[in-house]
Order: structure tokens, then sequence, then C-alpha cells
């Protein structure tokens, strides 16, 4: 219970965090989309979708790790900030993926 409510905090304020207070032209448009916690509340994995150059997020966001944990620090009230792991989240290509299979299934039903 307590690993979910610090997983849905965290979510919040890192998007918060991005979206409004990293001024990096090479971050781009992005969305966190999930943030899962360990255990022990020791490691945070960020999940995120971008539209643009999804490597070059990748990597911003690795060099802005510090300063988002040293915000965090700032808003959030835990003993320790985990530690951040960005991954890029692709389930919205591989839904879109699914959907056109399903869409080409369907049409050689049709035939």
């Amino acid at each position: 219970m307590r690993k979910e409510r610090v997983a849905s905090v965290l979510e919040r304020e890192i998007s918060n965090i991005v979206t409004r207070e990293i001024n990096d032209p090479r971050l781009g448009f992005i969305t966190i989309t999930n943030v899962d916690v360990s255990p022990d509340l020791k490691i945070a994995i960020v999940y995120f979708s971008s539209l643009d150059n999804k490597s070059e997020s990748f990597k911003t966001l690795q060099r802005a790790k510090g300063y988002i944990r040293s915000i965090l620090a700032q808003r959030v009230r835990l003993r320790s900030i985990p530690d951040l792991m960005f991954k890029i989240d692709d389930s919205y290509e591989h839904g879109k993926k699914i959907d056109e299979l399903f869409k080409e299934i369907s049409t050689d039903n049709k035939e």
C-alpha cells in the first residue's frame, strides 16, 4: 500500500518537474506514464513516452537525474529519495501494432 502511494506521489512530482522546470530543448515533449518503486523504496523506475527523439530524451533525463532528485527531496517527505532509473515506455507503439494486426485480420476475414 505504501509503495503504491509513494509511486503515485513520485509520478505526479516528477511529471511536474520535467514539464515545468527543466528547460532543455533536447527533452522535447515527454509524458511520465508510470513509476514503479521497489519494495524497499530505494529504486524508482520512471517510464516515459516521447513524441520526439526518444533516445535523446532518455539521455537528457539521465543527465538531469540529480537535479530531479534534489527537487524531489524538497517536495516529498521521505526518509531517502529513491534512485531514479528512466525507461522508455513503448506501450503506445506496441498497442498501435496490435491494432494494425487486428485490422489486417478483419480485412482478411471479409475477403
